[in-house]
């Protein structure tokens, strides 16, 4: 049977005893998603209620590599791979704040702050598989003074996540109802949200990752490891030209299963 994996890049996965442990907000109420490893080589998915939650579990999208075209060794490479589930993170807010604390730094310190934040000012989950963590919710970004930010190392984040904040609690219900294209366009519109940030956010949100940022530093790096004989130019919007025309009609598969690849690859974790 062929091996399928989750992606684990969202910060808010958290490592159990026998696997990773999450926790989303829906419109309804909160789910935990539990992933452990079976004994075929996959991987198991529990998705369950936490309290009253009653409204349709969260998506977990398939990627399957072994439908993409071509035989260049990108392909190849994420073909060896296997297929990759991608949990669509269902609540708006989390992935906007997410994609700010991204910005500029790199991953694993994104997640240590995002994490950290969670475990102060956040809402702490029981789960079968452990305690699990919530962002904070806007109205407690919005009541934290300044120097409570820069004591958690997010006084950089504070103007963003403020602003953010501020725009999804007056927007934040219209932005549900808009296509990912529209809604990349919509969080524009708030200060120091650009294009890699509604990129990002859509990306999480829909699991369409030809929305998102796909020649920032990540996806050249590891198309650079899946392809290390191939002349990859080092520009961004000459490896964007490159990558569009290597993917073809599959540029969100392309990135979504070539990150996965490299998030296995940088945290050694295969679900």
């Amino acid at each position: 049977m062929q091996q399928t994996t989750v992606m684990l890049d969202h910060p808010g996965w958290i490592a159990t005893s026998d696997g990773h442990a999450r926790a989303v907000r829906t419109a309804s109420g909160v789910f935990a998603i539990m992933c452990r490893e079976s004994g075929d080589g996959g991987h198991s998915v529990d998705v369950g209620p936490v309290g009253g939650a009653v409204a349709t579990a969260p998506v977990l999208d398939v990627m399957d590599p072994a439908d993409l075209v071509g035989t260049d060794p990108v392909a190849d490479g994420l073909r060896a791979a296997g297929r990759v589930s991608r949990l669509r993170n269902p609540d708006l807010w989390d992935a906007i704040a997410t994609s700010i604390v991204r910005q500029v730094i790199r991953a694993g310190q994104a997640r240590k702050l995002y994490r950290e934040f969670s475990r102060v000012h956040g809402e702490h989950i029981d789960t079968p598989a452990g305690e699990v963590l919530l962002f904070p919710t806007p109205a407690v970004v919005l009541s934290l003074p300044d120097d409570e930010f820069a004591r958690l190392g997010l006084a950089f984040k504070r103007r963003p996540l403020r602003a953010a904040a501020e725009a999804y609690t007056e927007f934040g219900s219209k932005w549900a109802e808009l296509t990912a294209a529209d809604l990349a366009a919509e969080i524009q519109t708030v200060p120091r949200i650009g294009p890699w940030t509604a990129g990002a956010t859509v990306a999480d949100v829909t699991n369409d990752y030809a929305l998102y940022p796909f020649a920032d530093l990540a996806v050249r790096t590891w198309a650079k490891r899946l392809a290390p004989g191939r002349s990859w130019p080092d520009d961004e919007s000459q490896f964007a030209r490159v990558w569009q025309e290597l993917a073809g009609d599959q540029l969100s598969e392309r990135t979504l299963l070539t990150l996965a690849w490299g998030v296995r690859h940088a945290t050694g974790v295969a679900l």
